[in-house]
Order: structure tokens, then sequence, then C-alpha cells
């Protein structure tokens, strides 16, 4: 579709024509993006303009409409504004499907989703696999506008997918109000009945308990951490290392002193075992004293 205003003349789909004139009859169906100027449109001659390679002119008669009949020079200026051409993923997107920025966009858009469920979508431009299945991830989004569907573009964001433990593609997961991460899998488009199974489990609306969980805690934390990222994390105190304190040391019991206590008494000293050969010599003299010697 295009659109050319040139003096009265106007080009809309392919086609060119001025009020109350047949027209020029140019056909500018190939013409691609492009703005294009044309200047000093003189008297004689015709005007001639090359568009990526290919030229775009007007006859002596076809410029005698332009100039409106006049025997001197006119001034024109042409403009074509033809709609940018759309990548794969840019094609067919609803109004529940939103492309992700960066981290800091990941997050809040989890923390702002309530119980609404939330598929987060991770695509490359050049995987052929998130390429057929995109048609199909934008219909069931359209069967289901009560889910969120966030895409993040692996190209655009490798150190943050990476912090997310993403490596292979095409890739999912499913997130829901305080339970947090339901399920992650990835799926092709021979194998697109287990991105249906789990829509279809986790799709019934529910209530939770609590605010919205999100990303994992220690997804949080390496997003914290990584430094190509511009997002800041404070972990939450319950997860922060705690310092652990030293055994105590056993304490040696004092004894009790008052007008009720006992004095305390020494212990008596052990008693020392006789040796064997003590021993035989206290038989030997017990023997004697028996028999009167």
């Amino acid at each position: 579709m295009a659109k050319v205003v040139c003096n009265g003349f106007k080009v809309s789909s392919g086609s060119c024509e001025k009020n109350g004139f047949g027209g020029c009859g140019k056909n500018l169906d190939h013409l691609a993006p492009v703005v294009l100027k044309m200047q000093s449109l003189s008297k004689f001659g015709s005007v001639k303009s090359e568009v990526f390679g290919r030229r775009v002119g007007f006859t002596r008669q076809e410029r005698s409409h332009l100039g409106g009949g006049g025997g001197g020079a006119s001034d024109a200026m042409m403009s074509i504004s033809i709609g940018k051409s759309l990548k794969w993923w840019e094609k067919g997107l609803q109004p529940n499907m939103k492309e992700i920025e960066g981290a800091e966009d990941l997050v809040e858009s989890l923390s702002s989703a309530g119980d609404k469920l939330v598929v987060v979508d991770f695509f490359s431009p050049g995987c052929g696999g998130c390429k057929a299945l995109h048609p199909k991830i934008c219909q069931l989004a359209e069967m289901n506008p009560d889910v969120q569907f966030l895409q993040v573009n692996y190209e655009d964001h490798k150190s943050m997918c990476y912090s997310l433990n993403v490596h292979v593609l095409p890739f999912f997961r499913f997130y829901r109000g305080a339970e947090g991460r339901l399920c992650s899998f990835s799926c092709t488009n021979a194998t697109i009945k287990k991105f249906k199974d789990a829509l279809a489990k986790h799709s019934p609306d529910r209530c939770s308990l609590g605010p919205p969980k999100g990303l994992e805690e220690k997804e949080l934390v390496a997003l914290g951490a990584n430094r190509d990222l511009s997002f800041v994390y404070t972990p939450r105190p319950e997860h922060q290392p705690k310092e652990i304190a030293p055994p105590a040391l056993p304490q040696t019991p004092v004894p009790v002193s008052g007008p009720l206590s006992e004095p305390s008494l020494p212990l008596p000293l052990p008693i020392p075992l006789k040796s064997t050969s003590n021993m035989k010599e206290d038989s030997k003299d017990k023997n004697l004293v028996s028999s009167g010697r």
C-alpha cells in the first residue's frame, strides 16, 4: 500500500490519479519503504528519479498536470510512505502479548500480574523452531485473553537468559501469583500438545494467598550479581547468610555454699594396687605364721 501526494496527485494502492484527470497510470506496487523527493520540475523533458535501482518518472504530458499547465517551472515535493515490514516475531501479536525490554521489566511484569497466569516465551530470531511455533502461540494467546504472554528475545538478552538458566530454545515458563513458577519446559511445533496441556492445567482462575512471587530468590540474586545488567536487587532478610556463633564452652559446676550446705570433704586418695611379687611375699609370710615359725 503506497500513498503519494504531489501537487494534487494522490497515488493509493499502486495507482495514480488526479482530481478531474486520468492520472499518470503509474504502478508503484514495486516500491520499497522510501521517501522520494522530486524538486524543480522543469517545463521540458521528463523528470526521473531512481528508487532502489528502479526508475520512476513523469513525461512532459504527465508533468503538465503537475505544473497546472503553466509556462514556468514548478517545484514539487513528493513523498511515498509505506508501512514498515514486520519481523516474524512481530507478526500476529495479540493485546495480551508483550516483548520484555530487560531484567527489570521482566520482574515488574511478573509482580504486577496478580493472580493472572503468565507465560514467559524465550525465543531467538535465528531459531527455526521458534519461528514455526510462533503463529500457534499467537493463536493460543488470542484464545486465552486472560493469560499474559511475555516474549524474551534471547539475542537481545543473552546475559539475562544465562542468569535464568535458559540454554535451550524455544523455552517456556509458567508463573502464577503467590505460587511462583508452576512449570518450565521446551517444546516445538511437533510437541505443541505439551504447551496446550500446561495451558489447560494452569489456566483456570484461582486466588493466591499472598503477593505474586515471580522469579525465584536465587534467580533474582543471580540477576542482581550479573554485572552486564543494570538490575539491582537486595536479598530478603530470611535469605541472607547468618553469622554462626562459636560453640559455648562447657561450664564447670560451682559448689553451692550457704548455711544449709554441708562442708565439702576431700575425696580419699585411691589405694595403690599391689604387684604380684608383693602378693607372693605376703602369702609366704602368712604360711610361716601359720606353721609357727
